[in-house]
Protein backbone atom coordinates (compact mmCIF):
# COMPACT_ATOMS: atom_id res chain seq x y z
CA UNK A 1 0.00 0.00 0.00
CA UNK A 2 1.23 3.78 -0.53
CA UNK A 3 1.09 6.32 -3.03
CA UNK A 4 0.92 5.99 -6.24
CA UNK A 5 1.08 7.90 -9.64
CA UNK A 6 -1.61 7.40 -11.98
CA UNK A 7 0.03 7.86 -15.59
CA UNK A 8 -1.42 7.77 -18.92
CA UNK A 9 -0.28 4.33 -20.60
CA UNK A 10 -2.27 3.92 -23.92
CA UNK A 11 -4.27 5.87 -25.93
CA UNK A 12 -8.09 4.84 -26.40
CA UNK A 13 -9.16 7.62 -28.89
CA UNK A 14 -7.59 8.53 -32.28
CA UNK A 15 -6.97 10.99 -33.24
CA UNK A 16 -8.62 12.58 -36.81
CA UNK A 17 -6.74 13.60 -39.42
CA UNK A 18 -6.35 17.27 -40.50
CA UNK A 19 -9.89 18.15 -42.25
CA UNK A 20 -10.42 19.74 -46.11
CA UNK A 21 -11.52 23.04 -46.05
CA UNK A 22 -14.43 21.62 -47.86
CA UNK A 23 -15.20 19.50 -44.69
CA UNK A 24 -15.92 22.79 -42.68
CA UNK A 25 -19.20 23.62 -43.22
CA UNK A 26 -19.23 27.56 -42.37
CA UNK A 27 -20.63 29.74 -41.85
CA UNK A 28 -22.16 27.89 -38.62
CA UNK A 29 -24.60 29.81 -36.69
CA UNK A 30 -24.31 28.43 -33.01
CA UNK A 31 -25.42 29.10 -29.31
CA UNK A 32 -23.34 31.06 -27.23
CA UNK A 33 -23.57 30.07 -23.48
CA UNK A 34 -22.44 33.76 -22.51
CA UNK A 35 -22.41 33.68 -18.30
CA UNK A 36 -24.92 36.59 -18.87
CA UNK A 37 -26.78 34.63 -20.88
CA UNK A 38 -27.12 32.56 -24.21
CA UNK A 39 -26.53 34.48 -27.89
CA UNK A 40 -26.37 33.34 -30.96
CA UNK A 41 -23.09 33.90 -32.76
CA UNK A 42 -22.07 33.33 -36.33
CA UNK A 43 -19.20 31.58 -37.14
CA UNK A 44 -17.45 32.70 -40.62
CA UNK A 45 -13.87 31.38 -40.57
CA UNK A 46 -12.21 28.75 -38.23
CA UNK A 47 -8.27 28.94 -39.98
CA UNK A 48 -6.95 30.62 -36.69
CA UNK A 49 -8.36 29.37 -33.12
CA UNK A 50 -8.00 30.24 -29.41
CA UNK A 51 -9.12 27.54 -27.36
CA UNK A 52 -8.88 28.60 -23.56
CA UNK A 53 -10.63 26.57 -20.68
CA UNK A 54 -9.32 25.75 -17.07
CA UNK A 55 -8.94 22.25 -17.73
CA UNK A 56 -7.59 22.55 -21.58
CA UNK A 57 -9.96 20.07 -22.88
CA UNK A 58 -11.01 22.35 -25.45
CA UNK A 59 -7.34 22.70 -27.36
CA UNK A 60 -7.56 19.02 -26.56
CA UNK A 61 -10.41 18.18 -28.71
CA UNK A 62 -9.50 20.67 -31.44
CA UNK A 63 -6.71 19.08 -31.27
CA UNK A 64 -7.80 15.23 -31.78
CA UNK A 65 -10.51 16.24 -34.38
CA UNK A 66 -7.71 17.11 -36.27
CA UNK A 67 -7.45 21.21 -35.70
CA UNK A 68 -4.59 21.19 -33.94
CA UNK A 69 -2.42 23.04 -37.01
CA UNK A 70 -5.25 25.73 -36.51
CA UNK A 71 -4.79 26.66 -32.93
CA UNK A 72 -3.02 29.94 -32.56
CA UNK A 73 -3.54 30.17 -28.68
CA UNK A 74 -4.22 28.43 -25.87
CA UNK A 75 -4.54 28.60 -22.31
CA UNK A 76 -1.97 27.38 -19.60
CA UNK A 77 -3.26 23.88 -18.67
CA UNK A 78 -2.83 22.96 -22.26
CA UNK A 79 0.20 20.81 -22.75
CA UNK A 80 0.22 18.97 -26.03
CA UNK A 81 2.86 18.48 -28.43
CA UNK A 82 0.96 19.31 -31.34
CA UNK A 83 0.55 22.83 -29.46
CA UNK A 84 3.98 23.27 -28.24
CA UNK A 85 4.45 26.54 -31.22
CA UNK A 86 1.02 27.96 -30.29
CA UNK A 87 1.24 30.61 -27.38
CA UNK A 88 -0.02 30.73 -23.87
CA UNK A 89 -2.57 33.46 -23.62
CA UNK A 90 -3.83 33.24 -20.19
CA UNK A 91 -1.74 34.38 -16.76
CA UNK A 92 -1.27 32.79 -13.56
CA UNK A 93 -4.51 32.31 -12.13
CA UNK A 94 -6.27 31.33 -15.42
CA UNK A 95 -7.01 35.18 -16.55
CA UNK A 96 -6.99 35.86 -20.44
CA UNK A 97 -4.82 38.17 -21.88
CA UNK A 98 -6.63 40.08 -24.40
CA UNK A 99 -3.62 41.64 -25.75
CA UNK A 100 -1.92 38.63 -26.07
CA UNK A 101 -4.82 37.03 -27.58
CA UNK A 102 -5.25 39.78 -30.84
CA UNK A 103 -1.76 39.17 -30.96
CA UNK A 104 -2.29 36.42 -32.44
CA UNK A 105 -4.75 37.75 -35.20
CA UNK A 106 -7.36 35.07 -34.28
CA UNK A 107 -10.89 34.52 -36.08
CA UNK A 108 -12.44 32.77 -33.20
CA UNK A 109 -11.95 32.19 -29.36
CA UNK A 110 -13.70 29.58 -27.79
CA UNK A 111 -13.93 29.15 -24.05
CA UNK A 112 -16.70 27.61 -21.08
CA UNK A 113 -16.80 30.29 -19.07
CA UNK A 114 -14.12 28.66 -16.15
CA UNK A 115 -11.50 31.30 -17.78
CA UNK A 116 -12.27 34.97 -17.05
CA UNK A 117 -12.31 37.72 -16.71
CA UNK A 118 -15.64 38.20 -18.86
CA UNK A 119 -14.28 41.93 -19.56
CA UNK A 120 -11.29 40.52 -21.23
CA UNK A 121 -14.02 38.54 -23.76
CA UNK A 122 -15.58 41.14 -24.35
CA UNK A 123 -12.81 43.20 -25.13
CA UNK A 124 -12.00 40.61 -27.68
CA UNK A 125 -15.84 40.92 -29.69
CA UNK A 126 -15.72 44.73 -29.55
CA UNK A 127 -12.30 43.94 -31.88
CA UNK A 128 -13.97 42.08 -34.23
CA UNK A 129 -13.44 38.12 -33.21
CA UNK A 130 -16.01 35.61 -32.82
CA UNK A 131 -16.28 34.55 -29.32
CA UNK A 132 -17.99 31.68 -28.72
CA UNK A 133 -18.90 30.07 -25.28
CA UNK A 134 -19.68 26.24 -25.29
CA UNK A 135 -20.94 24.77 -21.92
CA UNK A 136 -18.88 24.16 -19.35
CA UNK A 137 -19.82 20.34 -18.46
CA UNK A 138 -18.65 17.91 -16.07
CA UNK A 139 -18.49 14.19 -16.00
CA UNK A 140 -18.12 11.85 -19.50
CA UNK A 141 -21.45 12.79 -20.77
CA UNK A 142 -20.49 16.40 -20.31
CA UNK A 143 -16.95 15.21 -22.32
CA UNK A 144 -19.34 13.99 -25.23
CA UNK A 145 -21.61 16.72 -25.40
CA UNK A 146 -18.45 18.99 -25.51
CA UNK A 147 -17.14 17.64 -27.92
CA UNK A 148 -19.97 17.75 -30.14
CA UNK A 149 -20.11 21.78 -29.06
CA UNK A 150 -16.86 22.28 -30.53
CA UNK A 151 -17.69 20.48 -33.82
CA UNK A 152 -20.57 22.99 -34.44
CA UNK A 153 -19.25 25.82 -33.58
CA UNK A 154 -16.08 25.09 -36.18
CA UNK A 155 -18.37 23.59 -38.28
CA UNK A 156 -17.61 20.41 -38.24
CA UNK A 157 -20.57 18.90 -36.30
CA UNK A 158 -20.78 15.11 -38.02
CA UNK A 159 -17.01 14.74 -36.86
CA UNK A 160 -17.72 16.45 -33.56
CA UNK A 161 -20.51 13.24 -33.55
CA UNK A 162 -18.39 10.82 -34.62
CA UNK A 163 -15.37 11.70 -31.78
CA UNK A 164 -17.78 11.73 -29.52
CA UNK A 165 -18.91 8.16 -30.09
CA UNK A 166 -15.39 7.20 -30.25
CA UNK A 167 -15.27 8.30 -26.91
CA UNK A 168 -18.24 7.33 -25.21
CA UNK A 169 -17.54 3.65 -26.23
CA UNK A 170 -13.91 3.62 -24.86
CA UNK A 171 -15.00 5.04 -21.59
CA UNK A 172 -17.45 1.99 -22.30
CA UNK A 173 -14.48 -0.21 -22.76
CA UNK A 174 -12.35 0.79 -20.13
CA UNK A 175 -15.54 0.61 -17.06
CA UNK A 176 -15.95 -2.57 -18.43
CA UNK A 177 -12.48 -3.78 -18.22
CA UNK A 178 -12.54 -2.40 -14.45
CA UNK A 179 -15.63 -3.67 -13.42
CA UNK A 180 -14.24 -7.32 -14.71
CA UNK A 181 -11.61 -7.14 -11.95
CA UNK A 182 -13.45 -4.80 -9.01
CA UNK A 183 -15.33 -5.98 -6.33
CA UNK A 184 -18.71 -7.35 -7.30
CA UNK A 185 -20.30 -7.52 -3.88
CA UNK A 186 -21.14 -3.70 -3.13
CA UNK A 187 -19.66 -4.67 0.61
CA UNK A 188 -16.75 -5.57 -1.12
CA UNK A 189 -16.07 -2.66 -3.46
CA UNK A 190 -13.18 0.27 -2.31
CA UNK A 191 -14.92 3.65 -0.55
CA UNK A 192 -12.93 6.39 -2.85
CA UNK A 193 -13.07 9.58 -2.07
CA UNK A 194 -12.00 12.74 -4.37
CA UNK A 195 -9.77 15.59 -2.22
CA UNK A 196 -9.28 19.06 -4.08
CA UNK A 197 -6.42 20.80 -2.06
CA UNK A 198 -4.73 23.90 -2.27
CA UNK A 199 -3.13 24.41 0.37
CA UNK A 200 -1.50 27.98 0.06
CA UNK A 201 -5.26 29.20 0.19
CA UNK A 202 -5.72 26.96 2.78
CA UNK A 203 -8.59 25.27 0.37
CA UNK A 204 -9.41 21.79 1.09
CA UNK A 205 -12.86 20.07 -0.53
CA UNK A 206 -14.45 16.99 -0.74
CA UNK A 207 -15.56 16.88 -3.93
CA UNK A 208 -18.68 14.68 -4.97
CA UNK A 209 -21.72 13.90 -7.72
CA UNK A 210 -22.13 17.64 -9.56
CA UNK A 211 -18.07 17.81 -9.88
CA UNK A 212 -17.74 14.47 -11.84
CA UNK A 213 -15.85 13.12 -9.44
CA UNK A 214 -18.80 10.32 -8.90
CA UNK A 215 -18.50 9.50 -12.93
CA UNK A 216 -14.74 8.41 -12.35
CA UNK A 217 -15.48 6.74 -8.86
CA UNK A 218 -17.89 4.17 -10.47
CA UNK A 219 -16.54 3.94 -13.51
CA UNK A 220 -13.83 3.04 -11.12
CA UNK A 221 -16.10 0.48 -9.37
CA UNK A 222 -15.80 2.27 -6.50
CA UNK A 223 -18.32 3.67 -3.51
CA UNK A 224 -17.97 7.73 -3.27
CA UNK A 225 -18.07 8.19 0.15
CA UNK A 226 -19.31 11.75 -0.13
CA UNK A 227 -22.23 10.99 -2.60
CA UNK A 228 -22.90 8.53 -0.07
CA UNK A 229 -22.92 11.14 2.84
CA UNK A 230 -25.16 13.43 0.85
CA UNK A 231 -22.59 15.81 -0.63
CA UNK A 232 -23.39 17.31 -4.21
CA UNK A 233 -20.66 18.98 -6.25
CA UNK A 234 -18.00 19.95 -3.70
CA UNK A 235 -18.01 20.46 0.16
CA UNK A 236 -15.36 21.50 2.78
CA UNK A 237 -13.16 18.99 4.04
CA UNK A 238 -14.09 18.77 7.95
CA UNK A 239 -13.10 16.52 10.00
CA UNK A 240 -16.22 15.04 10.88
CA UNK A 241 -17.02 14.92 7.13
CA UNK A 242 -13.89 12.77 7.08
CA UNK A 243 -14.27 9.90 9.80
CA UNK A 244 -18.06 9.66 8.46
CA UNK A 245 -16.39 8.76 5.00
CA UNK A 246 -13.85 6.82 6.13
CA UNK A 247 -12.72 5.69 2.71
CA UNK A 248 -10.37 3.03 1.63
CA UNK A 249 -8.85 5.35 -1.29
CA UNK A 250 -7.98 9.15 -1.92
CA UNK A 251 -8.30 10.33 -5.26
CA UNK A 252 -5.98 13.99 -5.47
CA UNK A 253 -4.16 16.13 -8.05
CA UNK A 254 -0.36 16.02 -8.14
CA UNK A 255 -0.43 19.99 -7.62
CA UNK A 256 -3.12 20.09 -5.14
CA UNK A 257 -0.89 17.70 -2.93
CA UNK A 258 2.10 19.08 -3.20
CA UNK A 259 0.39 22.63 -1.83
CA UNK A 260 -0.05 20.97 1.41
CA UNK A 261 3.30 19.23 1.80
CA UNK A 262 2.72 15.77 0.41
CA UNK A 263 0.82 13.24 2.12
CA UNK A 264 2.65 13.54 5.11
CA UNK A 265 1.88 17.46 5.16
CA UNK A 266 -1.61 16.48 4.61
CA UNK A 267 -1.70 13.94 7.35
CA UNK A 268 -0.46 16.49 9.65
CA UNK A 269 -2.63 19.31 8.71
CA UNK A 270 -5.97 17.17 8.23
CA UNK A 271 -5.27 14.52 11.41
CA UNK A 272 -8.81 12.74 10.92
CA UNK A 273 -7.57 11.75 7.35
CA UNK A 274 -4.75 9.29 9.07
CA UNK A 275 -7.60 7.76 11.02
CA UNK A 276 -8.93 6.80 7.77
CA UNK A 277 -7.98 3.76 6.22
CA UNK A 278 -6.94 5.65 3.44
CA UNK A 279 -4.66 7.44 5.45
CA UNK A 280 -3.39 4.42 7.74
CA UNK A 281 -2.47 2.79 4.23
CA UNK A 282 -1.39 5.83 2.92
CA UNK A 283 -3.85 4.75 0.20
CA UNK A 284 -3.60 7.75 -2.40
CA UNK A 285 -4.10 7.67 -5.84
CA UNK A 286 -2.36 10.62 -7.17
CA UNK A 287 -2.84 12.31 -10.78
CA UNK A 288 -1.83 15.30 -12.94
CA UNK A 289 -3.89 18.12 -12.54
CA UNK A 290 -4.32 18.81 -15.95
CA UNK A 291 -5.76 15.21 -16.82
CA UNK A 292 -7.74 14.22 -13.84
CA UNK A 293 -11.26 16.07 -14.12
CA UNK A 294 -10.43 17.32 -17.35
CA UNK A 295 -12.78 15.32 -19.00
CA UNK A 296 -11.94 15.99 -22.61
CA UNK A 297 -11.33 13.17 -25.33
CA UNK A 298 -8.58 11.53 -23.18
CA UNK A 299 -11.33 10.88 -20.20
CA UNK A 300 -10.74 7.08 -21.35
CA UNK A 301 -7.16 7.02 -20.90
CA UNK A 302 -7.46 8.77 -17.51
CA UNK A 303 -9.79 5.93 -16.06
CA UNK A 304 -7.68 3.59 -17.05
CA UNK A 305 -4.52 4.98 -15.55
CA UNK A 306 -6.70 5.63 -12.43
CA UNK A 307 -7.35 1.83 -12.58
CA UNK A 308 -4.24 0.66 -13.20
CA UNK A 309 -3.06 2.58 -10.02
CA UNK A 310 -5.71 1.86 -7.87
CA UNK A 311 -5.79 -2.43 -8.82
CA UNK A 312 -2.21 -2.93 -9.86
CA UNK A 313 0.10 -0.50 -8.37
CA UNK A 314 3.12 -2.44 -9.16
CA UNK A 315 2.56 -3.55 -12.13
CA UNK A 316 4.77 -2.46 -15.34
Amino acid sequence: MGETTARIVRTMVERYEPPSPADLQLPAEVISYDPGGESTVTVDNADRIVAVDVSGSIAATLVWMGLGDRVVGHDGSTELPELADAPVVTSSGHVIDPEAVLAQEPTLVITDGSIGPQDGFAQLRDAGVAVVYIQDLEGFEGAQERIRQVGAVVGMSARGEALAEDLGLAIAEVTHEVHAIAPGKQEDRLRMAFLYLRGSAGVYYLFAEESGASDLIYALGGIDVAKENGIRGLAPLTDEAVLAANPDVILVMTDGLESVGGVDGLLASKPAIALTAAGENRRFIVMDDRELLGFGPRSADVLDALARAIYAPDAK
